[in-house]
């Protein structure tokens, strides 16, 4: 106890003495409050609980689900709207035609169309030879100075063969798991071919190298080792942190993904030994999900096989919520594009789908459901034969069962004729889980299947990342946006910043619900505990501090981890509120007590931020956080200045931003110019841009505005605030603060 009392001396007296510093350079008193929350906020925290204000509502639901339930309703309407829309469509073969090119010009719009063709420049570096199949070692160049490492396997028959595309699911080893090798030798074996190839992030195409250090196992999950030593983080995580690069230039991490698939089929039909007319796709979970994709969008793709991904996507969000970066599509549920749309799109083409039933990731009921909609769909069109469903008792996983299943569906529509195709020839009467899994074992060691003199194309000579590509495109798109902008007048700007964002400032007095729940007394002020509604089942909280004399003037205090984290004693909002200020500190959606808070400990070790299942769902519907925050902004300050607080009106709202409530602050400032005073931010990224080519982030999804680097940057903002505006200790992508 002597020691805590001790160290709370020494606090407050660096505190007391870097305040008399600051007034003696006769700093801005905001920024002197600002500025001291460089002393951890843990200083300025209340002893006591008496601050909470939010409580479990009278049908049970806890503060800190309410936001995901707001959204997860929002989501809802529009999956509705989808079935109803859905359901009228199917009456008319105009109408669903119309469907197929309305989705398909969505999605490619969405993953931010497609790059040039340029030369591939095909190396085959080495040689194999199996048991009844061969296999070539490739380089490919899908971009100019970004290679894809392939495998070939190839039948003993005289060619040409038809060939089948097989990406990889999220195996950190990529094209050299077990699972992997064994359908491709099941495909060659039975007379076609199989392109493997690593996606980036897995295998040898790894995008976050650390050479500084070797590792034996990932950072995010000690207990998996590394395919390489170099490699830093499990290949979700390396998905997602470019997913977070891609969105501001208004792309998406699939379509590294699915262009490299592309690039996969252009080199197959250049190939004499190929039948270019004949050309097949399959792929397991994360290359279900690229299958999907590719089938959609590839008119190439003869027959098509996605396994263990696609269900519905109320069934995803029920059960396990949205997955990494490539497998959410900005605005897709708003726009009503289902999974099941990425069978439809291929109509009439042939389509497996793949699925275990007793799939943990990917729930089968949703999976059936889709295969439903989307056999009605080819019934329609008249070919309901060509949409099919291989089901078997199994895990997720590309099993045995679905080998042999999708090597049959293949050799039926890129060979012709039903063939009976068996990978073992005599199974147990029962298989357990363990059992099935025993018949992944590869024929191939990583090392013998490697195709890069180093082990992963980063190493080798002028290799650009994902993220140095994305860079290049966001200085492309800086070039191009400045004249554009430059012309708008400051009216014009507003415009744009408001429809990139979604949020307009209101018009007409604020309609939403502003309770005053309770009032504590504190002798020379008061504490107003507040909660306002902001959407229909989701409240805010927040606490007034209010002087005993007249106030003379407001300020609005907006912090990354409460409203109470400045609120303690010796803290900058009661020091406010000693020199006669109204100071109200209020939470934005997803901050304090409507945090959800599990992405703290789950997906990349909280590096994609505290509530990332409700910052992808908001991305599914076309929101970001930075959209719906300043809407929150702007309703705490209307608030103030119609005088529902204390009331009294205010002309003028002073503004203190912290951490990741800066952003949305600056946007409110720069769409309002006659509310705000004084704005003051600690704690924020100097630019978007800065994100993108950064090869390290840490809670940046919050920040992300979906294609904002096609219009505006964060510095555009500042010019469009009359106000004295303080950007103080400005941090990386990283998080890390700049000096």
């Amino acid at each position: 106890m002597v020691e805590c009392l001790a160290i709370a001396g020494i606090v407050g007296a660096v505190y007391s003495e870097f305040v008399y510093c600051c007034r003696a350079l006769r700093m801005n008193w905001l920024r002197i409050l600002v500025v001291s929350t460089a002393i951890h906020s843990a200083a300025y925290a209340p002893a006591d609980e008496l601050l909470k204000v939010l409580q479990t509502t009278a049908d049970g639901i806890a503060t800190e689900k309410q936001l995901e339930l707001w959204l997860k309703r929002e989501c809802y309407k529009h999956i509705d709207a989808r079935s109803a829309a859905f359901e009228k469509m199917l009456k008319s073969k105009s109408a669903c035609r119309e469907w197929q090119a309305d989705r398909r010009r969505f999605f490619l719009e969405q993953i931010g169309g497609l790059p040039e063709r340029t030369p591939l420049h095909p190396l085959v570096v080495g040689k194999l030879s199996g048991r009844g199949y061969r296999v070539e070692k490739l380089i490919l160049e899908s971009r100019p100075g970004f290679h894809i490492t392939a495998n070939l396997y190839l039948p003993e028959s005289p060619p040409p063969w038809p060939a089948v595309l097989v990406p990889c699911g999220h195996s950190h080893e990529g094209k050299a798991v077990g699972q992997y090798q064994r359908v491709c030798i099941l495909l060659a074996r039975n007379g076609m071919a199989a392109m493997c190839y690593d996606p980036i992030g897995q295998g040898e195409r790894y995008q976050m190298l650390d050479l500084s250090r070797s590792r034996t196992a990932f950072e995010d999950a000690p207990h998996v080792p590394t395919p390489h030593p170099n490699v830093r983080y499990m290949c979700t995580t390396e998905h997602t942190m470019i997913a977070v690069s891609s969105a501001l230039i208004g792309a998406n991490v699939a379509q590294y993904r699915i262009w490299d698939g592309m690039r996969v089929i252009d080199y197959l039909q250049s190939r004499p030994d190929i039948r270019a007319d004949r050309i097949g796709c399959t792929g397991n979970s994360g290359g279900g999900t690229e299958t999907a994709y590719l089938m959609a969008l590839d008119d190439r793709i003869t027959a098509a096989a996605p396994g263990c991904y696609l269900t519905t996507f109320r069934r995803l969000i029920d059960t396990k919520g949205p997955q990494d970066g490539e497998q959410n599509i900005f605005g897709q549920i708003a726009f009503g594009m289902d999974e099941a749309d990425y069978c439809i799109l291929r109509a009439p083409r042939p389509t497996l789908i793949g699925a275990g039933t007793r799939d943990a990731t990917f729930d089968f009921r949703g999976t059936w459901n889709l295969f439903l909609d989307a056999k009605r769909f080819y019934s329609r069109v008249g070919v309901p034969e060509r949409m099919e469903i291989a089901a078997p008792d199994a895990p997720h996983g590309f099993t045995l069962p679905l080998r042999e299943a999708t090597a049959r569906f293949m050799h039926r529509w890129l060979i012709g004729g039903d063939k009976l195709i068996r990978e073992v020839d005599e199974l147990p009467d029962s298989l357990t889980d363990e059992q099935l899994r025993s018949y992944n074992e590869p024929d191939w060691t990583p090392q013998q299947l490697q195709c890069t003199p180093q082990g992963q194309v980063l190493l080798m000579p002028q290799e650009r990342s994902a993220f140095q590509i994305n860079a290049d495109l966001a200085r492309d798109l800086r070039d191009r946006r400045t004249d554009a902008w430059r012309r708008l007048d400051d009216a014009g700007k507003r415009r744009v910043v408001g429809d990139v964002i979604d949020v307009r400032p209101p018009a007409d007095p604020i309609a939403r619900s502003l309770q005053t729940l309770e009032t504590i007394d504190r002798g020379h002020y008061r504490i107003q505990k507040l909660a306002l509604t902001v959407e229909d089942g989701l409240q805010l909280p927040a606490l007034a501090f209010i002087p005993k004399d007249t106030a003379r003037s407001v300020t609005l205090y907006l912090h990354n981890e409460s409203m109470a984290a400045d609120a303690g004693e010796s803290g900058p909002i009661l020091k406010l509120v000693r020199n006669g200020h109204l100071v109200l500190a209020a939470e934005l959606r997803g901050i304090g007590e409507t945090d959800t808070g599990r992405g703290k400990s789950e997906f990349g070790k909280g590096r994609f931020g505290r509530d990332n299942l409700e910052i992808f769902l908001a991305y599914l519907l076309g929101k970001s956080y930075v959209g719906m925050r300043t809407g929150d902004v702007s309703a705490w300050a209307q608030c103030l200045r119609e005088g529902r607080i204390a009331d009294r009106e205010f002309s003028k709202v002073d503004l203190v931003a912290i951490g990741e409530a800066a952003i949305p602050a600056l946007h409110a400032a720069a769409l309002e110019p006659n509310v705000y005073g004084l704005v003051s931010s600690r704690g924020m990224i100097r630019s978007w841009e800065e994100i993108v080519g950064a090869t390290e982030t840490y809670d940046q999804w919050v920040n992300v505005v979906h294609g904002a680097l096609q219009n505006y940057d964060l510095p555009d903002l500042l010019p469009l605030i009359p106000g004295k505006v303080e950007l103080d200790a400005p941090t990386d992508a990283a998080g890390r603060e700049l000096r």
